[in-house]
C-alpha cells in the first residue's frame, strides 16, 4: 500500500521535507542558544560581586574578550590615569536622569590600557568642572562591562564635539588613543566628590534579559512549530495517498496521486 513512497515524486518530496525540517530545527536551536546567552549575561550581571580578580588574569591573551561568564565580575586594575585623554560620554541615564560618564584611560602594567568610567554627572557636561583623576600609581576596583555596540549608538556618536565619545568600545577608542585597550570597560566602584558611581550598571542596549531575549525564545518556538507542521503535513499526505491507492486497488476510484 505504501509502495508509492518509493516513486521519484515521493522520494523528492520526502527529501525536500527532511531538508526543511533540518533547517527549521537548526534555526530554532540557534535562537535558543541566543536566548540562553542573554539569560546567562543577565544572571552574571545580577549576581553579587565576587572577590576582585586582577584584570590581566580575567582577560588574557588566550581569552581577550569579555564573555557572559566574565561580564559583571569585580576586577582590579593597577596603573596610572592618562588624564590627557579623558573623555566625556553623553546621553547616559542613571536613576532616570540624563547625564554623562567621565571616562579616563588607565595605563596598566600590561601592554593594553583599560577604559575606566570614574563616575556619572548630570548634564550639561562641563569639562572644566569634572573632578581631576588622581595622579601617580593607583589601583581601581570596579565591575567589568561588555563593549557597547557602535551600531546602536551611531546617531549619538555622530557630530560630537572634541573630547566626547558616543560608544565605549575598543573600536571607538582606537582612533582616540595612541595605545591599545582591553576589551570592555570598567565601571569604578568608588567615585570622587561630584560624581556618582556607576558600578551597578546592567548591560546596556539589550545585552541583558530584555524583550529582545524573549523575542529569541519566541522565534525558537516558531521554528520548532514550523518543523512539526512539515512533519504533520507529510504524514497527512502519505495517509491520503495510501487511501487513494487502496480505493484504486478496490476499483472504487481512479483519482490521481495527491502530489
Amino acid at each position: 500500500m505504501y509502495r508509492f513512497l518509493l516513486t521519484p515524486r515521493w522520494l523528492a518530496g520526502v527529501t525536500v521535507a527532511l531538508a526543511a525540517v533540518t533547517v527549521c530545527l537548526w534555526l530554532g536551536t540557534w535562537q535558543l542558544g541566543r536566548f540562553q546567552d542573554r539569560l546567562a549575561t543577565h544572571r552574571a550581571t545580577d549576581r553579587p560581586a565576587a572577590g576582585a580578580i586582577p584584570l590581566e588574569q580575567l582577560l588574557t591573551r588566550d581569552q581577550p574578550l569579555v564573555t557572559t561568564t566574565t561580564v559583571g565580575r569585580t576586577v582590579l586594575a593597577t596603573g596610572g590615569y592618562d588624564t590627557a585623554h579623558q573623555l566625556l560620554v553623553p546621553s547616559r541615564l542613571l536613576g532616570g536622569e540624563q547625564g554623562y560618564f567621565v571616562l579616563t584611560p588607565l595605563r596598566t602594567d600590561e601592554d593594553p590600557a583599560v577604559a575606566v568610567v570614574r563616575g556619572w554627572a548630570p548634564d550639561p557636561p562641563a569639562a572644566d568642572r569634572v573632578p581631576a583623576a588622581p595622579t601617580g600609581r593607583v589601583t581601581v576596583t570596579g565591575r567589568l562591562q561588555a563593549p557597547e555596540d557602535s551600531g546602536r549608538r551611531g546617531a549619538i556618536a555622530g557630530g560630537l564635539p572634541s573630547g566626547q565619545l558616543g560608544t565605549i568600545s575598543p573600536a571607538a577608542l582606537v582612533n582616540l588613543l595612541p595605545y591599545p585597550v582591553y576589551d570592555g570597560w570598567v565601571a569604578a566602584d568608588a567615585a570622587p566628590a561630584g560624581l556618582t558611581p556607576v558600578a551597578d550598571l546592567r548591560p546596556q542596549d539589550g545585552n541583558g534579559l530584555t524583550l529582545r531575549a524573549f523575542q529569541n525564545l519566541g522565534y525558537t518556538l516558531e521554528w520548532f512549530v514550523f518543523a512539526g507542521f512539515v512533519v504533520f503535513m507529510g504524514f497527512r499526505l502519505a495517509l491520503r495517498e495510501a487511501e487513494v491507492a487502496r480505493d484504486r486497488a478496490l476499483g472504487l476510484t481512479e483519482s490521481a496521486s495527491v502530489i
